[in-house]
């Protein structure tokens, strides 16, 4: 399974902005407030003007990185979005948003996306009741994301059940922390996200 293993705030100082990618550890020890330049030898040339090109595949590299999702992949959600009736930008979102990894990290159960992919990965987690092991798999409205019984005497989820306590949670979702368990309430809309990209841009990326 393809994936990013590089060191991750270079991702931030290539986009100039901080895209959260190692969750709490960005607000705590974060390279990218000590070093915002980007990376490179020619990181702190001075900067030219950047062309309506250079532009959109910047906020198309911010999407595709702040969901963990390589480039053909990313593509392939892109397609599923522009076949689907409303405006693309806002459908690739919702796309993303529903992917299982990215619930994982949205309701709490882990700090980050990669945290999240890799829980999933190990089989962490249950849809439905049923073990789901791939971290690109779309939920619906309605789905359960729970888990599983075997995982929650480890020592990762009891101490997550006790931070779960202190964080809230989006208002398109719901969370028992009894049973460790969250809810899809319905599809997000773009005014419940707060991202730092302008994603009608990726449209116009892929449709130049």
């Amino acid at each position: 399974m393809a994936r990013y293993t590089g060191p991750v705030c270079k991702l931030c100082r290539r986009e100039g902005v901080k895209l959260f990618l190692k969750g709490d550890k960005c607000i705590t020890k974060c390279t990218f407030e000590r070093r915002s330049s980007k990376p490179g030898q020619h990181g702190t040339s001075r900067a030219r003007k950047e062309s309506g090109y250079a532009k959109q595949l910047r906020e198309k590299q911010k999407v595709r990185r702040t969901y963990g999702v390589l480039e053909r992949q990313f593509r392939k959600h892109f397609v599923s979005a522009a076949r689907r009736p409303g405006k693309t930008s806002e459908n690739l979102l919702q796309i993303l948003e529903m992917r299982l990894d990215n619930l994982v990290y949205r309701l709490g159960f882990a700090d980050s996306r990669a945290q999240a992919r890799q829980l999933v990965c190990h089989g962490h987690f249950a849809v439905n009741g049923r073990k789901t092991d791939i971290p690109s798999f779309i939920a619906k409205p309605n789905d359960v994301i729970a888990v599983r019984e075997r995982s929650k005497g480890t020592e990762y989820f009891k101490t997550r059940a006790l931070l779960l306590a202190q964080k809230s949670v989006c208002s398109w979702l719901s969370l028992d922390i009894d049973t460790m368990t969250g809810r899809v309430i319905t599809i997000p809309s773009r005014a419940d996200l707060e991202m730092p990209f302008e994603e009608q841009m990726v449209v116009e990326f892929y449709q130049r």
